[in-house]
């Protein structure tokens, strides 16, 4: 008996290209809207040197996070793969 086989999957490369060039312009301005946010807020509050390196590794981490639901997002309107 032959098994039916499974539909093979290509990548969708202007999809990809799409989605990290998004990526690249949008981290961009996230991590260093971090950096710049962590700094103003350390100022604005006199955390001194260490305070700003602490906000800006908070701020940093959320910008990862936004980073990845932009991509999963993203991977949905643009799939990184197609059926072949």
């Amino acid at each position: 008996m032959n098994a039916p086989s499974s539909p093979s999957r290509q990548i969708a490369w202007p999809s990809v290209i799409t989605v990290i060039s998004a990526a690249i312009l949008i981290g961009a301005e996230v991590f260093g809207a971090a950096f710049a946010g962590g700094w103003a807020l350390a100022i604005l509050f006199g955390l001194g040197d260490q305070g700003a390196h602490i906000l800006q590794a908070v701020l940093f981490a959320l910008g990862v996070l936004v980073m990845t639901a932009f991509i999963r997002a993203a991977q949905r309107i643009e799939p990184f793969t197609k059926r072949g």
